[in-house]
């Protein structure tokens, strides 16, 4: 008796977004970053939070310095807050727009 196997459907997201680097137009091109999403409260954009370490040279120690980095969040990738995000560089997509999510690494 032959297995059969069984499909999953993926769930998936109508993309109508002409700024996703996926399923849009949109060229990626440069850095890439990853980070934490702090903010999802604005509209298909994301705060994406980069924490690091920088040493005080005076007093031989390290301090945290952290980095807030708005970012175009497309519909299909649709990321939270808390999650795990990778960010390209791309064109200017607003004032202070200048990365998309690419993917959600959690």
């Amino acid at each position: 008796m032959a297995k059969v196997k069984k499909r999953e459907k993926k769930r998936t997201v109508e993309c109508n977004d002409k700024n996703c680097p996926i399923h849009g137009t949109l060229a990626t091109r440069g850095i890439v970053l990853e980070g934490v999403v702090a903010s999802d409260k604005m509209d298909k954009t994301v705060i994406v939070q980069r924490s690091r370490y920088v040493k005080l040279k005076k007093y031989e120690r390290y301090r945290p310095v952290k980095s807030r980095i708005p970012a175009h969040n497309p519909p299909c990738i649709n990321a939270k807050m808390g999650d795990k995000v990778r960010i390209m560089e791309c064109r200017k997509l607003s004032k202070t727009v200048s990365f998309v999510v690419i993917e959600k690494l959690s």
